[in-house]
């Protein structure tokens, strides 16, 4: 089985939410590779959504990619829902660039550099208005998977988890992990809100307020308003909501799923942290190690693992029937058309 564990329900009405949002904390140089350059990753978000729903990333004048030239995982999303047919709602949580496709609007701001202690603006009413939302769909399916696309996520997930008390230790979409910088930003940030570690177990939104990012008050408020079986579809990034959630005191069926380069990656501590907090986790192995196209062979090294929800779109993928060949075959269809025709 390419998903361990293999999902053990198989929902009639599934439905794929991915919530978009921008942190300042993608800027600061060697940080995050969700984009050729820090700059870009304003567009990351929408490019993703954009790809996901029509095939093309119309927000950028090429598609997107890592700065070592492999592909977004967007283009896994796209494959994934190609072959299940699973709809899309794509959610703008905080966005500098809005997608040119249709979306749901929180009215949230984009967050800030966590450096500051000061990340997100009204991070309880982003959590009030996802809450609403989810409770407006939950009745539409009976199990929704929940991505993201945030650059510098994984850092802002770092700063939550210690502020509620975790020693949580995040993925990277670079091969190589900038720890360093990471710990370098969160500390600072912790510093400048006048928090320490743990110090805000009990207070999750105000850990999201001065060291998140506007993904996770929305992510949390869709389980809360659901109401359904939801699978967040993600790494490191996700394994903070969950933390969020717990804080919360929710009482929900959530799991997580993610790709197996996260789950098996050394630098962080996913399966760990699930364990930890009491939440069951599913890995997907793309198998792209027999991959005709080197940019997807470059997942294998470490480059990119995860994001877009791709973890929780092969979850679907698996649970619908799909094999791991298909999966593979219809992800390199799409790289091809979206890269090399864009190329052409």
């Amino acid at each position: 089985m390419w998903v361990d564990p293999f999902p053990d329900f198989n929902p009639v009405k599934p439905l794929f939410i991915c919530i978009l949002a921008n942190t300042e904390t993608a800027k600061i140089p060697n940080i995050s590779a969700a984009g050729k350059s820090p700059e870009l990753t304003d567009y990351t978000p929408a490019a993703d959504a954009e790809l996901v729903e029509t095939g093309n990333a119309i927000s950028l004048k090429e598609p997107a990619m890592c700065p070592s030239g492999a592909p977004t995982p967007a283009i896994l999303t796209r494959a994934a829902v190609l072959l299940t047919g699973i709809p899309c709602i794509y959610v703008d949580a905080g966005l500098n660039v809005k997608p040119k496709v249709p979306f749901v609007d929180l009215n949230g701001s984009p967050g800030g550099d966590i450096r500051t202690g000061k990340a997100v603006v009204d991070a309880a009413g982003i959590y009030e208005s996802a809450r609403m939302f989810g409770k407006s769909i939950g009745k539409l399916s009976d199990c929704v998977i929940i991505g993201e696309s945030v650059p510098g996520g994984t850092t802002t997930a770092l700063g939550v988890m210690r502020a509620l008390g975790y020693d949580g230790r995040v993925s990277s979409s670079f091969p190589d992990n900038p720890v360093g910088i990471k710990d370098a930003v969160v500390n600072e940030g912790m510093n400048n809100a006048g928090i320490s570690f743990g110090s805000l177990e009990n207070d999750p939104m105000r850990a999201v307020q001065c060291l998140g990012d506007p993904m996770m008050p929305a992510a949390a408020g869709l389980v809360d308003g659901l109401g359904v079986k939801t699978v967040l579809a993600g790494g490191t990034q996700m394994v903070s909501v969950l933390s969020i959630i717990k804080a919360l005191g929710l009482k929900r069926d959530v799991s997580i799923a993610t790709t197996r380069y996260v789950a098996d990656d050394p630098t962080a501590n996913f399966r760990e942290m699930t364990d930890k907090l009491g939440f069951r986790a599913y890995a997907a192995d793309p198998g792209f190690g027999t991959s005709r196209v080197k940019g997807l062979k470059m997942y294998e090294k470490g480059d990119v693992k995860e994001g877009v929800g791709a973890g929780g779109a092969m979850f679907a993928a698996a649970m619908m029937g799909i094999s791991q060949k298909e999966f593979r075959e219809k992800v390199e269809e799409v790289y091809e058309s979206t890269f090399l025709n864009k190329n052409a």
